[in-house]
């Protein structure tokens, strides 16, 4: 054997092998032996980065430094993405659940089955463990993304940041609010920017490293959790999950819903993009930028 030979079949299939050649032994015997040499079944494990950038460390350098003057200057940080999106209905939703018998669901996702989409845009805040989730019925767009933050802000940021003039951000490099897209700057500008009279300083995580964005883990992680096994077959249940999504260490998190609509493929217009106010930083601008109000 190659000792790669017999790697995927089963205890039986290899008891069986076995006795051809003269080793009468049962599955269980079979078992036993190949976990007593540490032999298990496994799985692939999505450990070797391929991203070789020489900037990766100096870019999560940059970020925590951010971090420490935002936090001793008690001015607000706040981490952004969007969640996977859910199609609205009897379908079936991973997880188990306790329950006397299986919840039925379609057999197949088919959009034309559904009451509609739910596109979850969360913030996060790292220092209060607060969190709050915009849910979208239309596309995940950089207008969608800038409106849910807006809104974000006017419902619980101004309550509790009654003082700040400064907004930290940090955020992936790609989706709706990549590093790259013109519109998720100018739509921060318009939205947020000048709305609020707002200081942005947006921080983006480098390509491959959205694990680290402190939502994922902290805050997305623990809704799925939540409504595991749970069809998500209305909008109000949707928010109700989210909306009680709680953890020991005192996770709180609100959730509205967002019935506009939100086209895609639209570019900025040429009065959005000199109205935008983008100072790139020394370090690495292409991650790192502050975006002014026009006064």
């Amino acid at each position: 054997m190659t000792g790669l030979k017999w790697s995927r079949r089963t205890t039986d299939k290899i008891a069986n092998l076995l006795g051809l050649y003269g080793f009468a032994v049962s599955p269980n015997t079979v078992a036993r032996l190949l976990h007593e040499m540490d032999y298990s079944l496994r799985v692939n494990q999505k450990k070797l980065a391929t991203d070789s950038s020489p900037d990766r460390n100096l870019q999560f350098d940059y970020i925590a430094d951010l971090r420490e003057r935002f936090r001793h200057r008690r001015l607000p940080i706040i981490s952004v993405d969007t969640k996977k999106r859910e199609l609205v209905g009897n379908f079936k939703n991973s997880g188990t659940r306790w329950d006397r018998q299986p919840w039925p669901v379609h057999d197949h996702d088919f959009g034309s089955d559904s009451i509609g989409v739910a596109i979850p845009y969360g913030i996060y805040q790292p220092l209060t463990n607060r969190g709050s989730v915009i849910v979208g019925v239309s596309h995940d767009t950089s207008a969608f993304a800038a409106h849910a933050i807006a809104h974000w802000w006017q419902r619980e940021g101004l309550r509790q940041y009654a003082y700040s003039r400064q907004l930290l951000i940090l955020a992936d490099t790609g989706g709706s609010n990549r590093c790259r897209r013109r519109a998720w700057k100018t739509e921060l500008q318009s939205q947020l920017a000048d709305c609020f009279h707002l200081t942005v300083t947006v921080a983006h995580y480098p390509t491959g490293a959205s694990k680290w964005n402190p939502i994922e883990h902290r805050l997305f992680s623990q809704i799925s959790k939540n409504w595991a096994g749970e069809p998500l077959d209305s909008y109000q249940k949707i928010l109700n999950f989210i909306r009680t999504t709680s953890t020991k260490t005192g996770l709180a998190v609100s959730a509205y819903l967002d019935r506009r609509h939100y086209p895609t493929g639209t570019e900025p217009t040429p009065e959005q993009l000199r109205r935008l106010k983008l100072e790139p930083h020394d370090t690495l601008p292409r991650w790192n930028y502050t975006i002014r109000p026009n006064l």
